[in-house]
């Protein structure tokens, strides 16, 4: 399987990236910005791979003495629509972030061109970060600051893990790592009025 599988497929041999230290990772770095009340936008319930990203924001956030607040987190999915709901949710409902994870690139999209339409700034009021680095998260409007999943290398552990398996040998399960994209819709939080 060629990403993380879902509980009935466990006994498939699996290649995927570590999704919950990716999103570790890009919770530190808002963190590291400046950034305390980070809203996180969670992907579809039934997705292993969202519930391992929501972790790898929890695990950054206690680490840094912060509690998770749950009026930061919005149920979203993984589109665009979704994104601009949960955008219009956690702008009715002030919670005043000072950034947005969202579960994916496309979420994130959806978030911050309502951002935009609201008239708010990216990253002058807001940051925003996805996790995919999709195209358009390169050419959205305002660059997205995103995770890049290295596809390749995935494809190459798979092929080898498949062509293992056709010899009859057993495959190990291997999780890559991702990397950090640093773009424009990320900057440290504008100091507060006196």
């Amino acid at each position: 399987m060629l990403g993380p599988p879902a509980p009935f497929c466990k006994t498939f041999v699996s290649i995927e990236i570590e999704e919950l230290v990716a999103s570790y990772n890009v919770t530190r770095y808002l963190l590291k910005l400046g950034h305390k009340r980070i809203a996180y936008l969670t992907g579809p319930a039934v997705a292993p791979w969202a519930h391992e990203r929501f972790e790898g924001y929890r695990r950054a956030l206690r680490e840094s003495n912060l509690e998770v607040d749950d009026k930061l987190v919005f149920q979203a999915g993984s589109t665009i629509e979704d994104g601009t709901k949960a955008a219009l949710q956690m702008l009715n409902e002030k919670c005043h972030a000072t950034a947005v994870q969202a579960v994916t690139d496309l979420v994130a999209v959806g978030c911050a061109e309502t951002l935009i339409v609201q008239g708010l700034k990216i990253p002058d009021d807001i940051s925003v970060a996805g996790f995919g680095n999709i195209m358009v998260a390169e050419y959205f409007r305002v660059p997205l600051t995103t995770v890049r999943q290295p596809k390749f290398r995935l494809g190459i552990a798979a092929v080898d893990a498949m062509l293992t398996l056709l010899r009859g040998q057993p495959a190990q399960p291997q999780r890559l790592t991702a990397e950090l994209i640093e773009r424009q819709s990320t900057a440290p939080p504008k100091p507060k009025a006196a």
